[in-house]
Formats: structure tokens, sequence, C-alpha cells
């Protein structure tokens, strides 16, 4: 499986320290920054990682940010991805099977390398389970995205800080 990977600064160092747990895993692993403790900003790492898992060169994403709120919000603006953040092993695989998520966000100041690669791993070996009720839901959230889209585009532009 080919893996798109990411941090903001925050994330920098746990991301150095799980790419050898990483490379393990037999994924092709492709790290879209950052490179540095230097400021960046986390949209722009998140766009590069949904980017990748959108158009097909990346089967799923990872995402490290601070906490990885801004992260999920961040990826989750983006058409096509389902991204959540997962500090616990349930939500790990279960945000897989049930909601077909594709970007996994986690937070480098809330969980530490270990509790991350057990939370990697359950990402990456879940499947998302093709029940009717989870197909449906999920292509109840494509509606919505697309509805939102489209509302978006027809709206004056608005004036932001």
């Amino acid at each position: 499986m080919k893996i798109a990977l990411g941090s903001d600064h925050c994330g920098f160092e746990i991301k150095k320290t799980l790419l050898p747990f990483l490379q393990t895993l037999k994924c092709e692993i492709v790290d879209y920054g950052c490179d540095s403790t230097e400021p960046v900003d986390f949209p722009d790492i998140s766009q590069k990682v949904c980017d990748a898992v959108r158009n097909g060169h990346s089967k799923r994403g990872i995402l490290i940010c601070g906490t990885g709120v801004g992260a999920a919000i961040a990826a989750n603006k983006i058409p096509g991805i389902r991204a959540a953040v997962c500090h616990d092993f349930h939500s790990a695989h279960q945000a897989v099977e049930h909601d077909d998520v594709n970007i996994m966000c986690l937070g480098a100041q809330i969980v530490g390398p270990w509790l991350a690669e057990d939370l990697i791993r359950a990402f990456l070996n879940a499947n998302f389970k093709t029940e009717d009720h989870f197909v449906r839901r999920v292509k109840k959230l494509q509606q919505l995205e697309i509805a939102a889209a489209k509302e978006y585009l027809t709206q004056e532009p608005r004036k932001f800080l």
C-alpha cells in the first residue's frame, strides 16, 4: 500500500521517529514534509497529502500536527477526503471500517511514538465494510460534500479577517 505522510513543525519530531517503523510495514511511504522544526502552515502540508490520496497516487494518508485537529479540519475541506483524528485504537480502525476514512490525523502533543505505531497499524490494516448501512452513510457524506460545494460556488464572495 502506498501511504502519503506529512506533518507540520509540531509533528516533525514524531514523524522522524516513526519513519523506521513505517518502513517495516511493507508500505511505500511518500513524505510530503515538513523537513524540520521550522514553522510551516499545516494546511499546506495537508493539501499535499490529500491531493496524493485524491489523485490515486497514495491509497491513504497520515497527517501529524500538534493535536491532529488542525490537520483534520484542513483535510476535510478537500473534496473526496474523509479525515479523522485517531488517538485511540478503536477509532483508528473503525474510522476506516465504518466511514471509509482515507486520512488519519495524529496529534504529536497527544500521543507518543509507541501509541502512534499501534494506531497506524490499526488504520492501515482496516478495510471498509461494504455492508449496506455503511455504504449508504458514506454515500450520504459524499452527497453532503457535493451539495455544500454547489452552494458555496453560488454564494457571493465573503470577506475574511
